[in-house]
């Protein structure tokens, strides 16, 4: 078993998910804010680069007086949720805090990690799991955050890499997006779904709605679950 799992994004009309070069009075954070509380999933996950824009300070590395044991870690104070997820397969996030905007922070780990990223994380209070000996096994990261965090509705809100790598793995159930009034075009740019040449996935409208400032709302289903 694993989480039900929401894709989570808003784009540009081409696609595009960089917001840099974007207007600073588009009416999107508001919206995109508003349906992820609505959603009221029990964790939402991205990718060590955007979990990166949370630490807090610079790098305070550990190093560690024993040898941890690959097995999922549960800091003491990490309470009942929602929790804030970063896959990170080599441990090269540097928090120095346990919350992000108020959720519990979990580090998705390999096997490969070191023992002092693992001090540093138990010294933070960050808890941690193992899906995978180098590298990431995301159905096995899903499973882990049911069975051990009682994860059972996850937000998906990653860049266009892990978004495609959990749609090459069959692990999106929904995809909700807002797609703003702007036309980006920058070559080489991330989209919403990055991933190798592969069948395209088809997908169900299942809702359409206009949101103030032009902005579009569509929410589409996946294939149902084998």
């Amino acid at each position: 078993m694993r989480p039900y799992v929401i894709l989570h994004m808003g784009i540009s009309i081409d696609g595009r998910i960089v917001t840099k070069t974007w207007p600073k009075n588009l009416p999107f954070g508001g919206h995109y804010e508003r349906l992820h509380k609505e959603f009221d999933c029990d964790a939402w996950i991205v990718g060590r680069i955007t979990m990166a824009e949370f630490a807090k300070g610079k790098p305070k590395p550990m190093r560690a007086r024993e040898k941890f044991p690959r097995k999922t870690w549960i800091a003491p104070k990490l309470g009942q949720g929602p929790y804030a997820i970063a896959l990170d397969a080599a441990g090269r996030l540097h928090m120095n805090t346990d919350k992000i905007v108020g959720d519990g922070l979990i580090h998705v780990l390999s096997e490969s990690v070191s023992d002092n990223y693992l001090a540093e994380l138990r010294r933070d209070g960050i808890s941690y799991l193992f899906a995978g000996r180098k590298k990431l096994d995301l159905a096995r990261a899903l499973e882990k955050l049911q069975k051990e965090f009682g994860v059972k509705r996850l937000l998906l809100e990653g860049g266009g890499g892990i978004n495609g790598s959990f749609l090459a793995a069959k692990l999106i159930d929904e995809i909700s997006v807002l797609v703003l009034p702007l036309a980006d075009g920058s070559a080489g740019m991330p989209t919403l779904i990055d991933r190798k040449t592969a069948p395209a996935v088809p997908l169900y409208l299942s809702t359409c709605s206009q949101l103030d400032g032009g902005v579009i709302h569509l929410r589409y289903t996946l294939a149902k679950r084998a």
